[in-house]
């Protein structure tokens, strides 16, 4: 999905300038996109046998997802984008990526030890993506599984579990669609960060070369 960052760009541009208009600063949504991930991941944690709360979460989660796409291009129409920015908003994503997955996968969608196997598949990805740019590749966005396909799957998911919650699978290997969803997310998420490993080794040993 990032490499559709433009054309989202184009599509959020009035909401933007009516963020602008009204003074509202980035890091003001960053915060408010932040508290909007704790509550999808309270939702998600007792959704297990409530709709209500499934729903609610979905809420949630869309609202932090379209916040998170607002606060980068808001802080450029405001003129205050800046590396403090710029590594808060990291922050506050690493912070909400727990916070939703660990609602999930302890909300009863999917195994702890699975959860485990996700949440540290998904940290580590965004984490070579900016570590990266700490060693002078930049920052990496690319690979199979980024944060904005991650919200695209959990909401996809969500939106199925609503309509069928039953359980899918196997003996000890039987979970919502939700959850079957989290674990594609873990796997594809260390897929990710051995892609995003290949690329910055390729571009430091290249750059060695020279």
């Amino acid at each position: 999905m990032d490499s559709y960052r433009s054309v989202l760009v184009n599509i959020t541009a009035p909401l933007v300038n009516l963020l602008h208009s009204h003074s509202v600063s980035a890091n003001t949504l960053s915060v408010v996109s932040l508290c909007c991930a704790a509550l999808a991941g309270i939702a998600y944690y007792f959704a297990y046998n409530s709709t209500l709360a499934l729903g609610l979460a979905l809420f949630f989660l869309l609202l932090n997802a379209l916040l998170d796409g607002l606060d980068g291009a808001l802080a450029r129409k405001n003129g205050t984008a800046s590396k403090y920015g710029d590594f808060l908003d990291h922050v506050i994503d690493r912070y909400a990526d727990v916070f939703i997955i660990s609602g999930i996968f302890l909300g009863g969608y999917l195994r702890a030890d699975l959860g485990a196997l996700v949440i540290t598949g998904v940290l580590l990805a965004s984490y070579l993506g900016t570590q990266a740019q700490a060693v002078g590749v930049g920052r990496i966005y690319g690979g199979i599984m980024g944060r904005a396909d991650r919200m695209i799957v959990l909401g996809l998911a969500t939106c199925v579990t609503l309509v069928y919650p039953a359980t899918i699978g196997l003996e000890e290997f039987r979970f919502p669609v939700l959850g079957w969803a989290l674990l594609l997310i873990g796997v594809l998420s260390h897929v990710t960060a051995l892609q995003r490993i290949w690329h910055a080794r390729k571009s430091l040993l290249h750059g060695d070369k020279k």
